[in-house]
């Protein structure tokens, strides 16, 4: 069957949804934090419940915004405000001084692949700082050690990311690693709208089909949280709700309603199988991203280093 990509666990769990599928070892809980914000958690607590979800065990949070994508002057001040908020409720790591490791993913050349290293420029990097002069320099008896690095991607590199932040893990031993990276989404309502947290970490690539070695606590020996916003979806999500709106379309029109009651009946499998037959062997390779991408980067990047900036330095949200 064509499987439609996507790295939200809430997008995951509103197709179980759509086709009733009862997801046992998976809790959902939604608050809306004001009109335009919503904060969505998928908690899968059970091997059954990450089989189904085809996601690792872990807290997924997501954070929606209709207006995430809008021009701001604050940079959605309040948007860093609930992420910096999602990080503490996250980050299980509880001292008074913190290192913490700050990984941009991505391509920085390519522009919807550019959000982790964009984040990374606009950080209050403090590691250096606090090693040369003690955390007193700040003025401040607690401090948190805060490093970043971007490891590019394996076409520049030649190494996987996952092996970059392993050998830096081993020699400046934070506690903790956070890493950003570009999603793939499902829904194209989504995009550059809403900012994934998780505690499971991350494989960076996957959204666009391309498996790395995951970035996980497992594989690298500390904590990893992952900080994620979908700014591509692929060509079947287009075809997909091009399907729906044509449906739709004909169900209101006198003439074609018989049609668009045929095409109405067909269940996901079949939808599928149709958008097959429909995509070209170029197409199912083909990802799409909104035409004024580099603005939304860019404006993406300050809300989300704000909120790390907010998180780590603003406040101590580990003590």
């Amino acid at each position: 069957m064509y499987q439609i990509r996507t790295d939200l666990a809430l997008e995951t769990q509103e197709k179980m949804q759509e086709d009733k599928v009862e997801l046992k070892g998976v809790r959902f809980s939604e608050e809306h934090v004001s009109k335009n914000l919503t904060i969505s958690t998928v908690v899968i607590e059970t091997e059954n419940g990450a089989k189904a979800m085809e996601k690792p065990k872990g807290t997924y949070i997501t954070i929606e915004a209709l207006n995430m994508d809008e021009e701001d002057e604050d940079y959605h001040r309040e948007i860093s405000e609930q992420l910096a908020k999602v990080l503490k409720q996250l980050i299980s790591v509880k001292k008074e001084d913190v290192s913490v490791l700050i990984v941009g993913l991505g391509n920085r050349a390519v522009t919807p692949d550019a959000l982790g290293p964009r984040v990374v420029d606009n950080l209050y990097i403090t590691r250096h700082i606090i090693n040369e002069y003690g955390k007193y320099a700040f003025g401040k008896e607690h401090v948190n050690r805060v490093s970043s690095i971007v490891p590019g991607v394996m076409a520049q590199t030649g190494m996987e990311s996952m092996e970059i932040v392993n050998g830096i893990v081993k020699e400046t031993k934070p506690d903790v690693v956070i890493a950003i990276d570009a999603l793939a989404a499902r829904n194209t309502k989504r995009l550059n709208r809403t900012i994934q947290v998780t505690d499971t970490g991350i494989n960076p690539g996957s959204g666009v089909g391309n498996h790395r070695h995951g970035l996980n606590e497992k594989s690298i020996g500390v904590p990893v949280i992952a900080i994620g916003v979908p700014t591509v979806v692929d060509a079947a999500t287009i075809v997909n709700d091009t399907m729906f709106n044509l449906i739709t379309a004909m169900n209101q029109s006198s003439e074609l309603k018989t049609l668009g009651n045929t095409l109405g009946e067909l269940n996901e499998t079949e939808k599928y199988e149709l958008i097959r037959e429909l995509l070209s062997p170029n197409l199912n390779t083909m990802f799409v991203t909104p035409k004024d991408i580099d603005e939304s980067v860019k404006r993406l990047s300050f809300t989300i280093s704000e909120g790390l900036n907010i998180a780590l330095i603003d406040h101590n949200i580990f003590a």
